[in-house]
């Protein structure tokens, strides 16, 4: 009796033998399931951030409003019709000021929420890291933004089909109406981890918008130019983000005017990273 039940229990045993050896074999064959990488991570955060603009009538409403007021400043303010010249001149020349309130409009909510509601406690707790949440929520509002710059693109096709306008100059005004757009939302974005009320946000976003502006007019450079030496006034334009732009919407792709931009968001993004860190340390 005993004999048997000892050779039933091993029976028993076997299959449950087999199958750990089977389950080693297959970790030792195959390893451990792969990490995403930090590309997969940081689209992973684009394309829930980018979906969430259009699940709410907001991204309607925020696209209708910066359409709408493109095209009344550029037919009601700059003239794109009575100028008669078929080009976009007058069309890019607001495109700094829109993107001035309508940045930090879209930028204000991305880290001031998160911080008032507690949910950016959840998020540090996901398999992400800072960089990739920022990222992905930088990119996603940078191409929310860009989606309705697009939308302008029906005035193209009029000065297209009114006259006979240079293509490449034009191309050249939204690339850098884009470029500018991503400046000024980074600028946002990183003030919006400053704070947790989204109003000061925008105020403080908005007021450091119109700095990086304004530095770049003849206005400013002259009045520093009754005291300061030369190369403060070249610094102050240097550091402008209207003189890139409007060296990039005359067609000339000068190299400075195209890492201006991509230097400011990557260090800003950078300190919005550092921040969150910090006060996530806290």
């Amino acid at each position: 009796m005993s004999r048997a039940r000892d050779r039933s229990s091993k029976q028993d045993g076997a299959p449950a033998v087999a199958h750990a050896a089977l389950v080693s074999a297959a970790q030792n064959n195959f390893g451990p399931p792969p990490t995403p990488s930090a590309f997969a991570r940081t689209m992973s955060v684009f394309r829930r951030e980018f979906a969430a603009y259009f699940a709410t009538p907001v991204a309607a409403v925020f696209i209708v409003m910066f359409v709408a007021i493109a095209a009344l400043l550029s037919f009601q303010m700059a003239g794109l019709y009575t100028r008669g010249q078929a080009d976009l001149r007058s069309f890019f020349q607001w495109q700094p000021w829109l993107g001035m309130f309508f940045m930090p409009a879209l930028g204000m909510r991305l880290w001031s929420d998160e911080r008032r509601s507690g949910s950016i406690e959840l998020l540090m707790t996901l398999p992400l890291t800072t960089r990739d949440m920022v990222l992905g929520k930088f990119l996603a509002t940078w191409a929310f933004a860009c989606v309705a710059l697009l939308l302008t693109t029906p005035l193209w096709i009029t000065i297209a089909w009114l006259g006979e306008p240079d293509h490449g100059v034009i191309l050249a005004g939204y690339i850098a109406s884009a470029m500018l757009f991503g400046t000024l939302l980074s600028v946002s974005v990183c003030l919006s981890a400053c704070t947790r009320n989204s109003v000061v946000a925008f105020v403080l976003s908005v007021a450091a918008c119109f700095i990086l502006l304004l530095t770049g007019f003849s206005i400013v450079q002259d009045f520093f130019a009754q005291w300061s030496p030369k190369w403060v006034i070249e610094s102050l334009a240097s550091m402008s983000a209207m003189t890139h732009f409007n060296g990039l919407t005359r067609g000339v792709f000068d190299a400075r005017d195209v890492l201006y931009p991509i230097s400011v968001v990557f260090a800003l993004l950078w300190v919005n990273v550092l921040l969150l860190d910090w006060r996530g340390s806290k």
